[in-house]
């Protein structure tokens, strides 16, 4: 991987790890693996009124991982399952066609801009938010 990925800020969203561990009571907790590099997301959700109230994650994961499950830590409670789905449709334009990041609360994904053709890094970015959307709709279903 070039050096042009991991800037500063990128790499302090990997070390500061918000959301880092598991919740005591989570409504959802969903595993997902990336094979081609490894890395293992496990993410949890607890819910109300389906938004998300709280989110913890454990990883095994590369520093473009993290920083995406890091961000998902500081921004996600409150945020509802289209919102998600939003914002992930969002960063795979922005990789994939080098679109625009997405904005408001998680303009903070600008960070992944420079990992856009480096398509086989695409999935680290995204794998957490895939597991978030897993939870949510896992939890929703569990709560009906």
């Amino acid at each position: 991987m070039t050096g042009d990925l991991y800037q500063k800020e990128l790499l302090r969203f990997a070390a500061c790890a918000r959301g880092h561990g598991r919740l005591d009571a989570p409504d959802a907790r969903v595993t997902l693996d990336n094979p081609l590099c490894g890395d293992r997301v496990t993410l949890e959700v607890m819910l109300k009124d389906g938004h998300v109230a709280d989110v913890a994650h454990d990883l095994r994961a590369c520093v473009l991982c993290q920083a995406s499950a890091s961000i998902i830590g500081e921004q996600a409670v409150g945020a509802d399952a289209a919102e998600i789905e939003g914002v992930l449709e969002t960063i795979e334009a922005m990789l994939a066609q080098k679109g625009p990041p997405p904005g408001g609360r998680w303009r903070q994904l600008d960070v992944f801009e420079a990992v856009a053709g480096h398509k086989n890094r695409y999935t680290c970015v995204t794998l957490p938010f895939r597991a978030l959307g897993d939870a949510i709709k896992t939890a929703l279903r569990e709560k009906t």
